[in-house]
Formats: structure tokens, C-alpha cells, sequence
């Protein structure tokens, strides 16, 4: 027997919640299939956490509106919910004198995306933001964040579960089809069902390209390839050396660390870069930077070692694999 309902969303990350709650929140019957056994386990859970002002997206882009609106979207909702989050703004620092006129392309390139709040601070001031900081000069962004991930999608599932969206976990999609009247989805897990639905939302997150192969009567050639990257993090589980978000200029990022703070407390180095071919979140101590000694390991969550403030000698803290969409 066929069940129907007016929308599907697959997958329960982050992006699959908010489309859930939207459309659940206009009025629509919604039915959220997440494969796991919880929402979020993949690359909404596996982040910086990081709101980001739009610096670096070409004016006009879809990314460069969409992190203008989604920003002030965020510091609206996250306090009207009661959603962990901090604008603690984001230094971009040049580590010697030749990055600085780096540091001003960086600025008018900014400036050009219509983000006026990112500024040169006098190095003194600087400092006293951030004494463990060395660097030659910085940019500042006042309207850069952080944002508890878990607590955001338990607020916009709350939302769309408030507005009658059900989630349902263990629930992969394991084939379907193309209808005169939308799409029929075979679904897997300990209840297999057949559920049919006039809009279908492939948010899969690494598994999307692969939903959508699973798909009769979707064109092959719409399906793009995804390329899978992983990245490491690691901590710092003693003392706090800075307060606010620190990144390498661009172009830096394969032998420089973003310094991430989150709503834990915890110091967060990284991620690094390595493409992979399967998802996969084991962490290589040997890629810390730094010296490395690990501590203890629970879970997805930490190895741990000690910091240094001659620099970071940290331990595996977690793995993040994201997917990147190659469009030929």
C-alpha cells in the first residue's frame, strides 16, 4: 500500500529542516526521512559553526545574498529561540608585511560585495583583542559569528513539528519514481513503505547525488558528481588562547589553521583538507599542528592533548567530511 502526503524532504540535516519547516510553516503535509537514527549526524554536526558575513563570494553571486540574508535571518531567530550563538567577529590576519597588500585586496573585494563592516584595526588594539595573536596586520569583521548547529536544528525541527511535519529516522530512500503526479519513494529501514508526494526535496546531504541516481525519471546528466573532503579538527582543552574567529588569508588555507571558538567553550583548530573517496571520520593524530599528544577518546568526539602558548600542541578532536558539487 502506498502512502501519500503533499511534500518529502530527504534528509534531516540542517538544510533539510529548514526547507521542512518552511514549507511546513506555509501550510503544507510534510514528511522529513533521515536514513540515521537521529537528525544532523553528518555535516551539520561536523562544522565550525561558523555565520559568515559574505566577504568572499563574487557580488551579485547567490552565495554572496544568500550569506547578506542569512546572517540577519540568524542573529533575529537564533535569540528569538533560544538558540546558543555569539557575534564575535573574525580576524583574517597576514603573518608578515609581504601578505599585507593581500589583507587590502581582501578588503576592496569585500567592500565590493556590499560589506561595509570589515575594517584595518591599529595593531595595538589588536593585541589587546587577542594577546596570543602574532601577526603583521588583520581585518576585522564585526558581523562574522558562531552558532550552536545542534540547538539551531532542534529549533527548526520544534518548528516544523509544531506546524504538524513529521521526522522519521532509520528511514533511507532506496528507490523511486517519477510520477504524472510528483514522486514515489520506496523507503528501507525496520517499516519499509512506499510513500508518494507531490514535491520532493533531495536535501541527502553526501548521499544526495546517489538518491537521486535511485530515482527513475531523473535525467542522469542533471546529477552532479560529488567530490568528498574531509577535514580534522583539533583542540585545545586547557587554556583559551583567543576569544574570537581566526583565519588565513585566502589561499593559505593548505598550510595555515582557522582558530575556531564554539558555544562549548572548546578551541577548535581546523579543519584541514583531504579529498577522500568514501565517508569516513577517523582522525589521524599525525595531522594536528603542531606537536601532538593524545589524551583520551570518546566517540565521535576527542583525543586530547594540552596546549602551548608557543603554539598549538593539540589533540583529534573530530572529523568533518563535506561534499563539493563538480558541474561540468
Amino acid at each position: 500500500m502506498t502512502e501519500r502526503t503533499d511534500c518529502i524532504v530527504i534528509g534531516a540535516g540542517v538544510v533539510g529542516l529548514a526547507i521542512a519547516r518552511a514549507l511546513a510553516m506555509s501550510g503544507r503535509e510534510v514528511i522529513i526521512l533521515e536514513a540515521e537514527d537521529a537528525f544532523g549526524l553528518h555535516t551539520s554536526s561536523r562544522n565550525t559553526g561558523c555565520i559568515h558575513a559574505g566577504i568572499h563570494y563574487p557580488p551579485g553571486s547567490l552565495k554572496n545574498r544568500l550569506a547578506f540574508r542569512g546572517k540577519e535571518l540568524l542573529y533575529r531567530y537564533c535569540p528569538e529561540h533560544g538558540v546558543g550563538h555569539r557575534q564575535c567577529g573574525k580576524l583574517m590576519v597576514a603573518t608578515s608585511d609581504e601578505q599585507i597588500p593581500t589583507l587590502h585586496a581582501l578588503k576592496k573585494k569585500a567592500n565590493g560585495n556590499g560589506l561595509q563592516e570589515i575594517d584595518f584595526l591599529p595593531n595595538e588594539q589588536i593585541r589587546e583583542m587577542e594577546p596570543e595573536l602574532k601577526f603583521s596586520a588583520a581585518l576585522f569583521s564585526s558581523t562574522s559569528g558562531i552558532v550552536d548547529a545542534p540547538e539551531l536544528m532542534r529549533a527548526y525541527l520544534g518548528d516544523a513539528e509544531d506546524h504538524g511535519a513529521v521526522l522519521a529516522v532509520n528511514a533511507p530512500v532506496e528507490r523511486g519514481r517519477v510520477t504524472g503526479n510528483g514522486i514515489e519513494l520506496d523507503v528501507g529501514g525496520e517499516a519499509p513503505m512506499t510513500i508518494a508526494a507531490t514535491i520532493c526535496v533531495n536535501a541527502a546531504g553526501h548521499n544526495a547525488a546517489d538518491v537521486a541516481r535511485a530515482i527513475d525519471g531523473i535525467p542522469p546528466a542533471t546529477v552532479p558528481e560529488i567530490i568528498l573532503a574531509r577535514g580534522c579538527y583539533f583542540v585545545a582543552p586547557s587554556k583559551k588562547p583567543f576569544s574570537r574567529l581566526i583565519y588565513p588569508l585566502p589561499g593559505e588555507h593548505a598550510h595555515a589553521v582557522h582558530v575556531s571558538p564554539d558555544m562549548a567553550g572548546q578551541m577548535r583548530f581546523g579543519p584541514d583538507t583531504e579529498f577522500i573517496d568514501e565517508v569516513d571520520y577517523m582522525v589521524d593524530p599525525d595531522r594536528a599542528p603542531g606537536s601532538t599528544r593524545p589524551r583520551a577518546c570518546s566517540g565521535r568526539a576527542s583525543k586530547t592533548a594540552t596546549w602551548s602558548p608557543d603554539g598549538p600542541a593539540s589533540g583529534p578532536s573530530s572529523a568533518a567530511s563535506a561534499p563539493t558539487i563538480s558541474i561540468s
